[in-house]
């Protein structure tokens, strides 16, 4: 016979199974995701953390400086070229550099002038029309069997942006006795091609103010060559730690006029590869003095 003590292991052992019963139960069964009357459930998380290191960050400022302080200054005309292999971050699927420039002015929170001396800013359908080709398609009407021509607006293609104009200033510092490199702007030029492929020509876009763009470059990760998935990198750092390989194209003259206007050839090239060299000798010429 059962007796009183065994009767109740009996029901602790009962009682005990049910909530572990009921436990795997709740667990088992797919936890309701809540709804939003207007966009409907939430998107899941394509990650496993929820990135936020660099869409919170600041960006340093420059060091004070004054025009006192210039010792001597030279305004220096840059092209990178995304075909090469360091420069292959400008154009990754993932994140291609014009592409964010493009939905950010698009967006109005990247302003966009027409030249390199920031004085005249793209309003909001310029920026359209300096973005998209506008074409023109015949369609067939299903309904009333009828063809009409229509006029579509198709983006620019990331792919035809196939180098970069940047605006450079290299100064002295009088007060820490340095040579000093800022950025003021950068172009994407477009090539433009015919109906058959071939090269028409190539000009640029729009110009981006640099300085005043920092912020927004500093919330863009940049996809750098090391394939570090977790890597804080932004395009603010590639620009302002010079991540890119580039060749001058134009120094400030008194004609102003660019290296290939008067030149081609080797001598282009000597030219370029001078102007970098005269750069770098400046400070050693300043301390020499």
């Amino acid at each position: 016979m059962y007796t009183l003590h065994h009767m109740r292991k009996v029901l602790l052992w009962t009682f005990s199974g049910g909530l572990l019963l009921a436990a795997n139960l709740a667990t088992a069964q797919p936890v309701a995701m809540p709804l939003d009357s207007e966009t409907g459930p939430p998107m899941p998380l394509n990650d496993i953390v929820e990135r936020r290191t660099v869409v919170e960050k600041h960006t340093l400022d420059y060091p004070p400086l004054r025009e006192s302080d210039i010792l001597w200054e030279k305004r220096v005309w840059r092209v990178i070229d995304v075909r090469e292999k360091m420069n292959h971050t400008f154009v990754n699927p993932e994140a291609p550099l014009f592409s964010l420039l493009g939905k950010a002015a698009k967006d109005g929170d990247l302003p966009l002038y027409t030249s390199e001396k920031f004085t005249e800013r793209l309003d909001g359908d310029q920026i359209l029309a300096l973005l998209s080709k506008t074409d023109t398609v015949v369609r067939f009407d299903p309904v009333t069997y009828k063809e009409e021509v229509v006029i579509v607006h198709n983006d620019i293609n990331w792919e035809d942006v196939k180098r970069y104009r940047v605006l450079e200033s290299w100064y002295f510092d009088a007060r820490t006795s340095q040579l000093r490199v800022r950025i003021l702007g950068i172009a994407p030029l477009y090539t433009s091609r015919d109906n058959n492929g071939n090269f028409r020509f190539e000009i640029p876009l729009f110009w981006m103010h640099y300085p005043s763009s920092r912020p927004l470059l500093a919330q863009w990760q940049a996809h750098t060559h090391g394939n570090n998935w977790s890597a804080t990198t932004t395009w603010e750092d590639m620009l302002e730690m010079r991540y890119f390989a580039s060749y001058v194209s134009k120094e400030n003259n008194l004609y102003d006029r660019r290296l290939e206007d008067y030149l081609s050839g080797p001598d282009l090239l000597f030219a370029s590869k001078n102007i970098e060299d005269d750069l770098f000798n400046r400070e050693h010429d300043f301390w020499q003095q």
